[in-house]
């Protein structure tokens, strides 16, 4: 792109920017629309509540137990209810939209949102194939509103603090990560998660679906995005458990990122509770040592050296659990990028089909091959 053509995006960006109407101030009201209103869409429903000047005018979503159950938990502010998420977002009254929908809509929606103008909230992943991830990326780019992707832990403040003293080199050089997601169980197998959740051709696959936060972490650490990816995995416990279920229940996967770090990566769901090593961590080696994100521990390999705990806990557990949705608000009005924006999103999922398709062609794959600008 030459100067000239940059500059005229630029203003035709910052110029979309203008007439998307952010709030410039505290005190004006921003009209919240949810298309989703099921496990996920009523947890952040609550969140979106306890956020000052903003109405939820509309709820949407096409099972009516859920819609009703939606505009309950909204009544303070009267929504209407929808079944038809177009039909919603011919609204005047919406200027921001949160997508809580399984994943296959998750690209669908939030480009019929931008188009409408609004700003859009989507849940992670931002998508579950490269080819419609790339054209999410291009109407974001032009549509001037802003885009913030579920990645929460984007938003975590002690883990954003921890990430920059890394960055900044408290702890030597990164050279290698190691990370796992481990639980004991595998999600509940009743009509209200087997309807998609256990469907690749909804979800993604798990690695896609779930995994994307821990690998979105990984990401940010390194600094970077893979190269390559390799993997093993597949449906090793629940076999056909719910029936006709296609996605993994276990899988280790490998990254090499374009700036030299290494991944190890591994999930499983079944991890028995009694034994020692469950959970979730992020192991952080360097050229000094190694950090524990979660303990924010600093533990250096000169011969003595003792742990150094490099950010000190805070008490923050209520503003933590609605520091994301904070962040999308103060984005709209504010008129910045939130942490978690397009890029963001589109690495981070891209990221994990990149990790899904090394193991379902059992070959090593490419960052290339997801064939995305970004």
């Amino acid at each position: 792109m030459n100067r000239l053509d940059r500059r005229s995006f630029l203003l035709g960006a910052a110029a979309g920017v203008a007439r998307s109407g952010f709030a410039s101030a505290a005190g004006e009201t921003i009209g919240t629309a949810m298309i989703g209103t099921g496990n996920r869409g009523q947890y952040v429903l609550e969140s979106i509540l306890t956020q000052p000047d903003v109405k939820v005018v509309a709820v949407c979503d096409i099972k009516p137990d859920r819609l009703d159950k939606a505009a309950t938990i909204a009544g303070r502010d009267k929504p209407a209810t929808y079944t038809d998420y177009r039909k919603m977002l011919g609204r005047k009254d919406v200027e921001a939209v949160f997508v809580c929908t399984p994943c296959d809509l998750h690209v669908e929606m939030s480009i019929a949102a931008l188009q409408a103008g609004k700003h859009v909230y989507c849940e992670k992943p931002v998508g579950i194939e490269p080819r419609s991830i790339g054209e999410l990326v291009k109407v974001v780019r032009s549509s001037g509103r802003v885009f913030q992707v579920g990645q929460q832990m984007r938003s975590m403040g002690r883990l954003r603090k921890i990430i920059e003293k890394i960055h900044e080199g408290a702890a030597g050089k990164v050279v290698m990560i190691k990370a796992q997601r481990h639980s004991s169980e595998d999600l509940p197998h009743d009509l209200t998660s087997a309807e998609w959740f256990f469907y690749v051709k909804r979800s993604g696959d798990v690695l896609v679906e779930m995994s994307v936060h821990n690998l979105d972490v990984c990401n940010w650490v390194a600094q970077s995005r893979p190269e390559r990816a390799g993997g093993f995995g597949g449906t090793l416990v629940y076999v056909n458990d719910p029936p006709g279920r296609t996605n993994m229940d276990g899988y280790t996967l490998s990254y090499e990122y374009e700036n030299g770090v290494k991944l190890s990566f591994t999930q499983v769901f079944f991890h028995p509770a009694g034994m020692p090593g469950s959970g979730q961590f992020f192991h952080i080696f360097t050229t000094e040592g190694g950090v524990d994100l979660f303990t924010s521990t600093f533990y250096p390999r000169a011969k003595g050296a003792k742990p150094v705990v490099l950010v000190p806990p805070e008490n923050d557990e209520e503003t933590r659990e609605h520091a994301h949705v904070a962040a999308f608000y103060e984005a709209i009005r504010k008129g910045k990028q939130p942490f978690a924006d397009i890029k963001v999103g589109a690495v981070g999922a891209l990221t994990a089909i990149m990790g899904r398709e090394a193991i379902y062609q059992k070959r090593v794959t490419t960052w290339r091959e997801m064939g995305v600008e970004l």
